[in-house]
């Protein structure tokens, strides 16, 4: 489905975020990537769906080599990657629907872009939020709703493009314990239903909870490749150990 090979990233000022990255997800996997504040995880995200163009090395997505193609077919596989951001990257001013149907742009017209969308979209947009718990918001303004509802959205707005794989980069990072289950028990639902995950996480206990496979970052490097049964059976010791003191367990529970 997606392999990752020698990928590079050295941005203009000179620093290396990622170093010769190179793996492979298989569809239906829930991946998690870990590692400190600065190791390449949000680099390597958004790589991958071509938000940051890479320096060297190749994204193979069914085969075909993104890092190279065109515009048109760019779309066509962004279509299929739906992103959810850590700071919810929603438009604050315009209404939470306005945002979930904002899912639907890479698969309209040039009407969307004055957000004429059809009567189906924004039935689907309804059926989004209501999965997510807050279709009574759907005519406030985003910037008008907590940090958790705000997530929703964004989930909401990935929805809307019926993806195939979801990348989630650190999407419960600025949220308390509670809420940060409820976030990932929604994208863990989204992977019982036969979508792949890639979900940046910082917590041990999340990791543990969460993932089928892991990946570790450390200035720009895998340093680490681990099981579900991996990585449950990790000390706090011995994470800190590999991802530094910053790299901490949370104990919470379910919302």
């Amino acid at each position: 489905m997606l392999e990752i090979k020698n990928l590079t990233k050295v941005y203009d000022d000179g620093t290396v975020a990622l170093r010769d990255v190179s793996f492979s997800v298989s569809p239906g996997e829930f991946l998690v990537i870990i590692g400190l504040s600065g190791s390449g995880k949000s680099t390597l995200l958004r790589c991958i769906n071509r938000l940051i163009e890479p320096t060297e090395g190749s994204i193979i997505w069914d085969g075909d080599d993104i890092t190279a193609t065109e515009t048109s077919k760019l779309r066509h596989v962004r279509r299929q990657i739906g992103m959810i951001f850590q700071h919810f990257n929603l438009v604050k001013r315009s209404s939470v629907m306005t945002n979930v149907l904002a899912g639907r742009l890479g698969y309209t017209g040039a009407s969307s872009l004055f957000y004429q969308f059809s009567e189906d979209d924004r039935n689907m947009a309804r059926k989004a939020l209501e999965r997510v718990g807050i279709a009574d918001q759907a005519h406030k303004r985003a910037d008008e709703l907590s940090g958790g509802q705000q997530q929703r959205v964004g989930i909401a707005r990935a929805l809307m493009q019926n993806p195939r794989m979801v990348l989630a980069d650190e999407p419960v990072a600025s949220l308390d314990p509670v809420l940060a289950h409820v976030i990932l028990g929604y994208l863990e639902e989204m992977n019982r239903e036969g979508k792949t995950v890639l979900c940046s996480l910082h917590y041990l206990d999340l990791v543990q909870r969460y993932a089928s496979r892991v990946i570790g970052l450390r200035d720009g490097q895998i340093v680490y490749r681990g099981t579900r049964e991996e990585i449950r059976r990790m000390t706090d010791d011995e994470f800190r150990e590999i991802y530094g003191e910053d790299a901490v367990r949370v104990s919470a529970g379910r919302g």
